[in-house]
């Protein structure tokens, strides 16, 4: 099966100085990499989770997959085609098969309109003129799992998980391809966390939609995806099928991260691995791997050549010179 949302080698960069300043301090490159040479596809039905610290570079990739910033540099493709370059006018009809649901469940509606109109506001903004509002609004709260009576209710009058299965409905209002989902149970209870996730598997699995979900929560990756991609100061460092990382982590960092995991079995103890030291500063890559100023098993190796790509198996990758688990 062909891949219906292809990113090669994508590179985002963000003005770090302004063009005064950097003449005066003479700085050549006044740019931050936020996103660096990034690759990955999705094909129809499949999730794949984006994992990392904050300031990793997760919700950029997004943004840029959205055309809501900028690349530098790469390839994002569409049922194949080019993305990079359209004008905002060209890219507005991609958006119709790509939606996105922001972090913020009740901050992410506005406050002004009803649940009715915020979900069936993508349909004006497309200008879908052939559809009764009404109907459309009562169809997709009933696929959410919210009754009719919720159409008339504002945002301020919703929880948390009412908030977020609005934002839900809102997403499916066009019918989309894909889904990127923004650490979608952020800010909910564990209980709730759970009902959306339910929600998401069985809406995904009934339309076969493609979703992209950016989080720290490794159990919402372990719950949902099929893949995962572990990021790093803007790079993947660790690719694959989700199962296979978890029982199998090649990189330090993932393994970190793991380790970390809050387990659902009280009885079960792990031994925590400690990722020492502060994130380098974008500004300021280090030497060679990037992780090594912070890895308990760095080399002399690691500390003055960058790691390429390393093959673990079907589609699971890595970029570490001395992996774990081989």
């Amino acid at each position: 099966m062909s891949a219906l949302l292809d990113v090669q080698s994508l590179r985002v960069r963000f003005r770090s100085l302004g063009m005064l300043r950097a003449l005066v301090t003479r700085t050549p490159d006044p740019f931050i990499d936020a996103v660096c040479d990034v690759s990955f596809h999705m094909r129809r039905g499949e999730t794949l989770g984006l994992v990392g610290e904050s300031g990793s570079g997760k919700s950029t990739i997004a943004r840029t997959v959205m055309g809501l910033t900028p690349a530098h540099a790469g390839s994002v493709r569409f049922a194949g085609d080019e993305l990079i370059g359209l004008s905002s006018r060209d890219y507005k009809a991609y958006r119709r098969d790509m939606t996105m649901m922001f972090q913020d469940p009740v901050g992410s509606l506005s406050p002004r309109l009803t649940v009715r109109s915020l979900i069936t506001e993508p349909l004006r903004i497309h200008g879908i003129k052939d559809r009764n509002r009404r109907a459309e609004a009562k169809r997709l709260l009933e696929m959410v799992g919210l009754g009719e009576d919720f159409a008339q209710r504002f945002p301020h009058q919703l929880s948390g998980g009412q908030a977020r299965r609005v934002g839900v409905a809102r997403a499916l209002a066009l019918g989309p391809k894909v889904i990127i989902a923004d650490e979608p149970t952020a800010g909910l209870d564990v209980s709730v966390q759970g009902e959306v996730l339910n929600l998401l598997a069985r809406l995904q699995e009934e339309l076969g939609i493609a979703m992209l979900v950016i989080t720290h929560n490794l159990n919402v990756v372990r719950h949902i995806t099929d893949r995962m991609a572990i990021m790093y100061l803007g790079r993947f460092v660790e690719q694959g099928p989700t199962e296979e990382i978890f029982h199998r982590p090649r990189h330090p960092y993932t393994e970190a991260l793991l380790s970390a995991n809050p387990q659902p079995d009280p009885d079960a103890q792990l031994a925590r691995i400690e990722i020492k030291g502060e994130v380098p500063s974008l500004m300021n890559r280090p030497q060679g791997c990037e992780f090594h100023t912070r890895c308990p098993y760095a080399r002399e190796h690691c500390r003055q050549v960058a790691p390429g790509v390393s093959h673990a198996g079907e589609g699971h990758v890595y970029t570490c010179h001395y992996p774990l688990n081989t």
